[in-house]
């Protein structure tokens, strides 16, 4: 058996990703769950307020704010919403040093 027969050749195996894959879901330009808060909050101002015009003011101030935050980083709304609920658990003011006890192995 000579060297030339053991050889095995790989081919490079290229997957193309979709982009509309990767990309977040907007509605006009700000992240939709954010786009809904900034909907609602404007409803509610208009049915509270009795107030067309400070609906709409609420509304436009929160949908620009969500095209920044959306703009700056898709997935903050993610994070901010990860980071409170997870609060209890990790609490870096709270650190208790752990001791460690280094003596003959098992």
């Amino acid at each position: 058996m000579s060297p030339e027969e053991n050889v095995v050749t790989y081919t490079r195996r290229i997957n193309p990703v979709q982009r509309s894959l990767s990309r977040p879901l907007t509605i006009l330009g700000a992240e939709r769950k954010l786009f809904f808060f900034a909907m609602c909050l404007g409803a509610a101002t208009f049915n509270l307020l009795n107030s067309l015009s400070g609906g709409v003011l609420i509304f436009f101030l929160l949908y620009f704010v969500a095209r920044w935050a959306t703009a700056t980083d898709p997935q903050i709304l993610k994070l901010l919403l990860r980071a409170a609920k997870l609060r209890r658990q990790y609490d870096p003011a709270k650190l208790t040093p752990v001791s460690v006890q280094r003596g003959a192995s098992c």
